[in-house]
């Protein structure tokens, strides 16, 4: 062969590898997206449709890259599998495409002809109000919806739509901070777009109608009642916006404001955190003509903290019901047994101040109650036991229990502005409260949620202390205001010195199970440096340190609000596409493109024949420079490696390669576990085992001698200095190995794949179980399919990359044959008892032996 074609080959072979090496890149890359989204799968985090939209698109452009990569290899040897991936991409894209809302084209709907069946048009709140006014004939404020139909026309006539999911799409990461920033850009933007023209005057003209049927320049309210809110597990309480004591001039921008509370930070982290997809929530907007409250509140139609207790529970204050469910004033509180109806209970508080709107100023604020009022009963114990009948009428009309706002009117009427399903907490055997242990710092106020939990002190003063919340916190304020809402999902516990468990603040911790204590006094100056704590919710005390009695003993903490909702369906569904791998067996007949049913399948397949590829170069232009040269160790073993680059520290000119001259990393600590331990041979065989191999070797004519046979293949190395992949059958077993090893650790890994063996299935089935426990009880993640292991390791520096490959080396070895011998759970325990011990001793004088660290310049970029 002379010089130029020589020339010509070293150049072809370093454009397949620069292929190559971009390959692996995407496989890698590939795999950790998928690992990431089977982890958010498990439900242990949160997470919105953007991240399942932009998981599942980078996903696809890696194993797009992986396929061209791979043509590059082998052009148009592989072209089949471009039409496997459009079609797979086809399947998520119609996975994840938005629904369409369902609903009328009207935009307003008065609300005499709104009901309980209409929530998908004018939302749940609204269907709600519609259905006491119109089914069961109870007092609620006149007024009209904006429907989904309007919400969608501003949305998709403004164009507003397409620029939010860009804008969403294109949002990085879970950081807060971002999210906030984000949040405050798209309220902008939809409070300075104009209305259409069509929505305006539907708007104009349904309040001419109102003042018709109530009076001229009747003010009113603007309330969202989003598709989704006030149901049975979502009740979004407090986190979308409600304007008061509206006039006619500023409608448009009250609804403007309020469809703008759809992506409040606090709205947006809400629906993440229950799995509610963005594009499934319309937000509907209900205008009802505003309440002149001499007193208001909220009824329980039963005890939330227990759902063994049917009493009415009642909070009430002067003024509009705002200053309850903000907890910015303590409540009067009544229980009332209910057969018959009687107050069982009052406990009436100090409430200094009131929350009222003056029509004539358009303007509604806290004025001062006055002395003589504060100390009184905000409501009289006729309309107590009038509220309470009414909180069991509906709830002997919906089914379930009721949580009832309402507002009385100056002539003593009572009138009712919301009802939802109430959500009750399970049934404990009632705690006494805690206030004289050695460990209370602080106790007292009343249980708002149940449970303990510990956690860091974190004292929330203003808006931007959110920011700076930290993960796993106890959140410590003075109110309980609706906005703190925001961080339940990241908060351990909550305790304000003000607020009630009939507040916005309290219904949201009962839904995501958090911990929390409303009205202790003093809670903040208290608190504020006590370090680390256990609140104690149930006891109504918080206290030092971690106290493991207290969290052992209280109810069940935070839940996985993901599961089963449509964003972690979405998911779901997505992942049913990308993530199982079907081609296990790259020696069956089933192995090709037309067989890859999933994104993983694709990667598998393609990586296989990279593999191939790769190695039959050197072979097909008998070229020995890139052809497999066999490993000399004392004497000529049955493994032939092939150099990418720099795997050897010299040109070998030869067919065997000497063990000193290869130079690669992680080929000499998979070297070092291989040979670590000598093997013993084949483990005995009890009689079953034996048999089940005879059987084994009388039907597969692979094991057939006068047959050609795919285990008499030879074992396979390619590697460079950083870089190692192992094609193996020992025997009946297929193994592979592939690993980066450099000093930078972000980009180092470690797989494995084993399967096969001479026993029947469920031997080793049993055996593929072992091999996944040992590799897990080292750190790796194994995943089990039928005899199959496929386990990954990655992100860790050099020196600890290479104790995997050492481990992997040893269990190379010493697994092969075990599935004759894995009959009963003792074998199983004893051989892992055994390989345990043998690897952790193999660690140990491997670590004796390691030269402590120096210091060293900074590495150079890493090759493969």
């Amino acid at each position: 062969m002379g010089e130029q074609e020589l020339n010509e080959l070293r150049a072809s072979f370093a454009s397949r590898y620069h292929h190559f090496k971009l390959l692996l890149s995407a496989n890698n890359k590939a795999l950790e997206i998928m690992s990431d989204m089977e982890k958010a799968l498990s439900g242990d985090r949160t997470f919105s449709m953007s991240f399942v939209r932009s998981q599942s698109t980078a996903v696809a452009v890696n194993v797009f890259s992986i396929v061209k990569n791979l043509d590059a290899l082998a052009p148009e040897k592989y072209g089949e599998l471009y039409g496997r991936l459009k079609e797979i991409q086809e399947g998520i894209n119609e996975t994840l495409a938005a629904r369409k809302m369902p609903g009328s084209d009207r935009l307003v709907i008065p609300l005499f002809e709104i009901g309980r069946n209409m929530a998908d048009v004018v939302g749940s709140k609204m269907a709600n109000i519609g259905e006491m006014a119109n089914t069961l004939s109870l007092p609620v404020p006149d007024g009209f919806a904006l429907t989904s139909a309007a919400f969608n026309r501003f949305m998709e006539e403004s164009r507003l739509q397409a620029e939010i999911d860009r804008r969403l799409q294109s949002r990085q990461g879970e950081n807060i901070s971002e999210l906030y920033a984000l949040a405050t850009e798209i309220q902008n933007l939809i409070v300075s777009t104009p209305l259409p023209d069509s929505i305006s005057k539907a708007i104009h003209e349904a309040y001419q109608e109102l003042e018709e049927r109530t009076h001229k320049g009747v003010t009113v309210s603007l309330r969202s009642s989003a598709l989704g809110e006030d149901g049975s597990e979502t009740s979004f309480a407090g986190q979308y916006r409600s304007i008061l004591n509206v006039s006619a001039d500023n409608l448009d921008s009250a609804y403007r404001e309020v469809v703008a509370s759809k992506y409040g930070l606090h709205a947006i982290i809400y629906r993440q955190s229950r799995g509610i997809r963005d594009e499934d929530v319309a937000m509907c907007v209900g205008c009802m003509a505003m309440v002149n409250a001499v007193s208001s509140g909220v009824t329980y139609s039963q005890n939330p903290l227990d759902s063994a207790d049917d009493s009415v529970i009642i909070n009430s204050v002067w003024g509009l019901p705002k200053s309850v469910v903000d907890g910015s004033v303590a409540p009067d509180m009544f229980v009332v047994k209910r057969n018959p109806v009687e107050i069982s209970r009052r406990e009436i508080r100090l409430k200094t101040q009131k929350f009222v709107c003056y029509p004539e100023e358009g303007v509604c604020r806290m004025d001062l109650t006055g002395k003589e009022k504060s100390l009184l009963p905000s409501i009289d114990d006729d309309h107590v036991r009038a509220l309470a009948r009414i909180a069991l009428n509906l709830e002997e009309h919906y089914g379930v229990a009721q949580d009832v706002e309402w507002a009385i009117g100056p002539k003593g009427t009572i009138y009712l502005l919301q009802c939802r399903p109430l959500k009750q907490m399970e049934t404990k055997e009632a705690k006494k409260a805690i206030s004289d242990a050695p460990t209370v710092i602080v106790s007292g106020g009343g249980t708002a949620s149940p449970g303990a939990a510990t956690g860091e002190v974190f004292v929330l003063r203003k808006s931007s202390d959110v920011l700076r919340f930290p993960h796993g916190a106890v959140l410590v304020a003075e109110q309980a205001l609706p906005r703190w809402a925001a961080l339940l999902s990241h908060a351990a516990a909550v305790v304000t010195e003000q607020g009630s468990l009939a507040g916005h603040l309290a219904n949201v911790a009962r839904e995501f199970g958090v911990p929390a204590i409303f009205g202790v006094e003093h809670a903040v100056g208290i608190l504020e440096n006590a370090g680390l704590v256990t609140v104690d919710a149930d006891g109504q005390a918080v206290h030092r340190g971690r106290i493991e009695e207290i969290l052992l003993n209280a109810r069940a903490g935070k839940k996985n609000l993901m599961e089963g909702t449509a964003v972690h369906e979405a998911l779901k569904a997505a992942v049913e596409w990308i993530v199982p791998l079907n081609l296990l067996d790259p020696d069956a007949p089933s192995f090709k493109p037309k067989n890859c049913k999933t994104l993983h399948d694709i990667t598998r397949f393609c990586h296989e024949k990279a593999v191939h590829e790769m190695f039959a170069f050197g072979r097909e232009h008998h070229f020995s420079e890139r052809a497999a040269k066999q490993l000399f160790y004392k004497v000529p073993m049955q493994w032939w490696i092939i150099n990418l680059d720099d795997g050897f520290d010299k040109d070998i000119p030869w067919k065997l390669v000497p063990l000193e001259n290869i130079a690669s990393i992680p080929f000499l600590s998979l070297w070092e576990g291989i040979n670590a331990e000598p093997w013993q041979g084949p483990p005995p065989m009890d009689a079953k085992g034996f048999m089940s191999v005879l059987m084994q070797a009388a039907t597969n004519p692979n094991l057939e001698s006068s047959m050609p046979s795919q285990y008499a293949n030879r074992n396979y190395f390619m590697l460079s200095k950083n870089f190692v992949s192992l094609t193996s059958r020992f025997g009946f077993h297929f193994c592979s190995v592939e690993a980066i090893i450099s000093e930078r650790a972000g980009e180092n890994y470690a797989s494995f794949q084993f399967k096969g063996g001479a026993a029947d299935l469920s031997r080793r089935i049993r055996r593929a179980q072992f091999v996944a426990d040992v590799l897990e009880e080292f750190g790796f993640r194994a995943e089990i399919k039928d005899d199959g292991v496929f386990a990954r390791v990655e992100g860790h520096d050099a020196a600890l990359m290479k104790e995997k490959l050492v481990i992997l080396g040893y269990l190379l070895m010493h697994t092969r044959q075990l599935d004759m011998v894995l009959a009963n759970d003792h074998a199983y325990v004893t051989h892992r008892a055994k390989m345990l011990d043998d690897v952790a001793r193999i660690l140990a004088e491997r670590a004796a032996k390691t030269p402590p660290p120096t210091l060293e310049p900074e590495p150079a970029p890493a090759a493969l």
